[in-house]
């Protein structure tokens, strides 16, 4: 989008925009928050066909979310296999990574031969958030070759970067649900031993922190495996 572009048009992107980030304050699902912004991304981006986010937590566990088509799943999937590819690039080293023509791109060569393969003419990926070891990037791929252009880059960086507020709020989601969940197991696990020893819920605490120290494992470990078994972990 240059210069040149309608006052009227530039103004309909910024509407749809902001229209988008008042629809996911709403959201309370983190794959539906994702779902919305991948699904936004393939409208609004010029060249592009289907599109997918990349998560990677701690730098080890690469995930495919809010896949906008199932090619576009299995896109990610072979970065993933390869462990090599643009979104990886995306995520670690670069803000934005374009592909123009992936049946000639040799800077990952164990992926770009597959993706050709299996239909993918050209992809670019936006770097979408980075927290500590916590990673993400925006994939979209295009059937066709050179299928982005200055205006792709320029409304993707725009689309890259409400992606990048609604990825860290899906975070925020996912660790609120996975604290409650958390909350929930231990009181379950303090029930059973409460139930079963007679004794108060700071004491059941205390034998499930004793049994977390002993055999080095998270005390949500310990609580799950005592819901799920009846048998506290020993060391």
């Amino acid at each position: 989008m240059d210069d040149q572009e309608p006052d009227h048009e530039r103004g309909g992107l910024a509407k749809r925009l902001g229209e988008l980030a008042r629809s996911l304050q709403h959201e309370k699902s983190s794959d539906r928050i994702l779902s919305i912004m991948a699904a936004a991304a393939v409208e609004l981006i010029p060249g592009v066909d289907q599109g997918s986010i990349s998560v990677v937590h701690a730098r080890q566990r690469i995930g495919s979310r809010a896949p906008t088509s199932a090619l576009a799943g299995h896109l990610d999937a072979l970065q993933n296999e390869a462990g090599q590819g643009p979104c990886l690039d995306a995520m670690y080293e670069h803000e934005t990574v374009h592909v123009p023509d992936m049946a000639a791109e040799t800077r990952w060569p164990r992926f770009a031969q597959r993706a050709a393969r299996a239909g993918v003419g050209s992809m670019l990926c936006f770097q979408l958030y980075v927290e500590g070891d916590n990673l993400g990037a925006l994939n979209l791929y295009s059937l066709r070759q050179h299928a982005f252009s200055a205006e792709s880059r320029h409304v993707g960086l725009l689309v890259a970067a409400h992606a990048a507020v609604a990825f860290a709020e899906a975070l925020k989601v996912e660790q609120l649900g996975e604290a409650l969940a958390t909350r929930d197991l231990i009181g379950q696990a303090k029930g059973i031993l409460m139930e079963r020893y007679k004794i108060t819920g700071e004491q059941a605490f205390t034998i499930l922190e004793r049994s977390s120290s002993e055999t080095n494992e998270k005390l949500r470990s310990v609580a799950e495996q005592l819901v799920v078994t009846g048998e506290i972990p020993h060391r």
